[in-house]
């Protein structure tokens, strides 16, 4: 399947536009996949893994309509605490390839969705953390008409500083 791939203002993430074909199949090497299945306006995020657990992360909406996020955690990385958003949805069959050491959230915009990701290693409860959605010194610009429906872990979650993550290097 030819795809188009697009380096984003933050240069390691990257949207894949595939060109559909009815027959075709995507494989992938990566080791797990994830379904989810949400309601409108509500936000899942921003997650990640720290080492030697951490995610790189392959995301499609298949149903319905997500603002999908990614934000550069690599202290030291020009890039870092900046983030790149951007409309994924059954319509436009965007993917979006989120590297390792970059945190990741979505919202959605439809009135449910569901998504697909394939992440680079198992989820591991004793590395996940979490930065919260509506940090200041991020800024995301999330396309909210009300207040987002969190889950309790989603509420409570740092700041980007204040993070557990030790940051990484580059």
């Amino acid at each position: 399947m030819p795809f188009k791939f697009k380096r984003l203002r933050i240069p390691d993430v990257i949207l894949i536009e595939p060109q559909v074909f009815e027959e075709s199949r995507i494989k992938t090497n990566f080791v797990q996949g994830n379904h989810s299945k949400s309601k409108k306006n509500v936000l899942r995020g921003l997650h990640y893994q720290i080492s030697p657990m951490e995610q790189a992360k392959l995301v499609r909406c298949i149903r319905r309509k997500i603002f999908d996020v990614a934000v550069d955690i690599r202290k030291g990385s020009s890039s870092y605490g900046k983030w790149i958003g951007g409309y994924l949805s059954d319509e436009n069959k965007n993917i979006l390839f989120i590297p390792a050491r970059f945190a990741h959230g979505y919202l959605v915009v439809s009135e449910e969705a569901e998504i697909i990701y394939r992440v680079t290693k198992e989820y591991s409860p004793k590395h996940d953390r979490g930065i919260i959605w509506n940090d200041h010194a991020i800024g995301i610009d999330w396309p909210l008409s009300e207040e987002p429906i969190l889950s309790e872990k989603d509420k409570n979650l740092p700041n980007l500083e204040e993070s557990l993550n030790r940051f990484y290097k580059n």
